[in-house]
């Protein structure tokens, strides 16, 4: 039924602000610039999802519900995207397992880069059904093409970190109602986390829980940070460090023979790593 994360959604207060940061960030152009009905929004794709940066151009009610969003809450990650091959089915589906999606809808856009069509058929699931993280699920008529990236860009998504203050219900909603891979259930007490990991189009979603911390249970669930994978670490750290952005030194990771570095900040609010799996 879903068959990978299409996209990420980032909400920024200036498009071309934005778009200069996460082109220097991913060490390459956005794939698609589009304008329309009170949104402007930049596409960078990537091997096994893409990130989409959305901001307020203009005036109306979209516009206004953006810089609304930002004002209230700051810019970063407000909504995950899924992919399903057949939109239809997979409408029936959620609807049989209680997300309360809405009607699907049409959608098309034009790229100002190359001035192309895209069209697409997507639906958004209920709010309150989805942790408060606002959840879509789309079928693209023709899916974006990837790009090569070279050894110190970036090539892929390798996870996404879901913050919940309540894990038995993202249990729930991303294995047994979305349908994702439930990989691993693991509590650490020595970093006072418990993880669901939960595989889709090749990357993982990593979902945490703060022990020891208060919560509420009925709390909304966050979407936290991003972990890019690069082939040479090293060259995309020395990267990064020229384009100005403030990373930490190369670290071992957790995942075994993984190595990571931090970007500190400039990621418009977004908690990002960079990391390289060793071949051998």
């Amino acid at each position: 039924m879903i068959t990978a994360l299409d996209h990420i959604v980032l909400v920024c207060p200036d498009i071309e602000a934005a778009t200069g940061v996460y082109s220097a960030l991913l060490g390459r152009q956005p794939d698609w610039r589009a304008s329309s009905e009170g949104a402007a929004t930049a596409i960078f794709r990537v091997a096994n999802t893409a990130i989409e940066l959305m901001a307020p151009d203009g005036e109306g009610a979209v516009a206004d519900r953006l810089r609304e969003i930002i004002t209230e809450e700051g810019p970063g990650l407000k909504s995950l995207a899924f992919a399903a091959e057949d939109i239809g089915f997979a409408h029936h589906k959620l609807t049989r397992r209680g997300l309360m999606p809405g009607e699907i809808s049409e959608s098309a856009s034009i790229n100002e880069i190359d001035g192309k069509t895209r069209k697409w058929s997507r639906f958004r699931c209920c709010d309150t059904e989805t942790g408060g993280v606002k959840v879509f699920v789309i079928a693209p008529e023709t899916p974006l093409p990837v790009q090569d990236a070279g050894a110190d860009q970036v090539m892929s998504l390798d996870h996404i970190v879901i913050d919940t203050p309540n894990p038995d219900r993202a249990l729930g909603l991303y294995g047994a109602r979305i349908g994702l891979d439930l990989a691993l259930d693991r509590t650490r007490e020595a970093w006072k986390t418990r993880f669901l990991f939960f595989r889709t189009g090749g990357l993982t979603f990593e979902v945490i829980h703060r022990l020891g911390e208060a919560h509420d249970p009925a709390g909304p669930d966050r979407i936290w940070g991003l972990t890019w994978q690069v082939e040479d670490l090293q060259a995309a750290h020395d990267r990064l460090s020229e384009a100005g952005f403030n990373v930490s030194e190369l670290r071992k990771g957790r995942k075994p023979g993984s190595t990571v570095f931090t970007v500190r900040d400039g990621t418009m609010g977004v908690p990002t790593l960079f990391i390289a799996h060793s071949s051998g």
